[in-house]
């Protein structure tokens, strides 16, 4: 159901705040041909609204000849700020950017959030921003786990379909995201709501088997029947199973990189107004699959870069795939049993 320009104001409003856009800060939306025009009249709106200086910079898409698919995290090669020095200064040069674009896994973005500017990507259906405002309890629940996460030197994940799969930890921080960027330099996704870190290099190993109703990214499909991957030494040595895993193989094939093969990021989901249903309501283009990635208790994995956290690995690959049901150990200390989590509340208050 569609959500009103006041609704979607208001949403925008308490998004900034969180970020603590003061007045006169300067904010720069960025766009490209693929974003919504609610979200982007609003967003100007809301900003000019708490005072803030407004520009708007609207690039040229890339990457569409080489994509076998329109979602905006298909393919990562290059992005419209590749070789771009004007408008990556002029980024540089604001308080906080809103992505309306998807400029992420490159290195143009960790040029700009190195300048102290913010970032923070929207690009969702309206609705789905309007459902999912952030709030300080989702921040100070993502902490806490975060906290979790980054002690740990191993998590074993397990699942009555039978995975069984350890991961080895502490080479890559723990990474919260939680929907807003309320500290200088730092990048987050609206709507949001899980940690993620991942395994050392070479840390992975064991057998990930998705069952009926896990989802597969950016197919943004629900697994018929089951997949089973092998894992050593980081990467995927063998996917079986039947036509989804066949679709799978010859997608990830397709980008001719090895690099695409290698463990990504690992974590669950902590956002209990995002629903594992909701892909099923939209059309592939009009979604990313936020609600998928953020969900209460998914275990949430992925193939491709690990350059967002700090590493070398590059590819234009990147596969999240949400599963269902499973089971996530810390160093033995299970925080997510069948798919539900564990936290308390006194864990979450505890990092308010």
């Amino acid at each position: 159901m569609p959500v009103s320009d006041h609704e979607l104001i208001e949403a925008w409003k308490e998004v900034m705040t969180l970020s603590k856009l003061e007045r006169g800060q300067t904010v720069t939306v960025l766009t490209s041909t693929s974003t919504h025009p609610q979200t982007l009249s609003t967003a100007i709106l809301a900003a000019r609204t708490m005072g803030a200086v407004v520009n708007r910079l609207d690039l040229p898409p890339v990457n569409g000849e080489k994509s076998l698919s329109r979602d905006s995290l298909a393919y990562l090669g290059t992005t419209p700020l590749t070789g771009n020095r004007a408008a990556i200064a002029a980024l540089k040069e604001s308080d906080l950017v809103l992505d309306l674009m998807t400029l992420l896994f490159s290195p143009e973005q960790h040029e700009i959030l190195k300048s102290g500017t913010k970032i923070l990507l929207a690009v969702e259906p309206p609705e789905v921003l309007a459902r999912m405002v952030p709030s300080k309890a989702d921040q100070s629940r993502v902490k806490a786990a975060a906290v979790k996460l980054g002690a740990a030197r191993e998590m074993h994940v397990t699942s009555e379909a039978g995975t069984d799969v350890r991961f080895r930890l502490g080479q890559y921080p723990a990474i919260s995201e939680y929907g807003f960027v309320d500290e200088p330099g730092r990048w987050d996704h609206w709507p949001s709501g899980f940690v993620l870190t991942w395994a050392n290099e070479g840390g992975s190993s064991g057998t990930i088997v998705l069952d009926r109703g896990d989802i597969l990214l950016p197919m943004k499909s629900y697994v018929q029947d089951r997949i089973t991957f092998t894992i050593a030494d980081g990467y995927v040595r063998e996917i079986a199973g039947g036509l989804d895993a066949d679709i799978l193989r010859d997608y990830m094939a397709s980008y001719n990189d090895p690099e695409a093969y290698a463990m990504s990021h690992i974590g669950w989901g902590l956002q209990p107004r995002a629903r594992w249903s909701t892909l099923g309501m939209y059309d592939r283009e009009a979604t990313i699959g936020m609600d998928a990635r953020a969900f209460e208790g998914n275990f949430l994995f992925s193939f491709g870069p690990n350059n967002e956290a700090g590493g070398s690995r590059t590819t234009a690959c990147h596969i999240d795939i949400p599963m269902r049901n499973c089971t996530v150990a810390l160093d033995g200390s299970e925080v997510v049993r069948r798919g539900q989590v564990l936290d308390t509340e006194r864990e979450r208050k505890a990092h308010a």
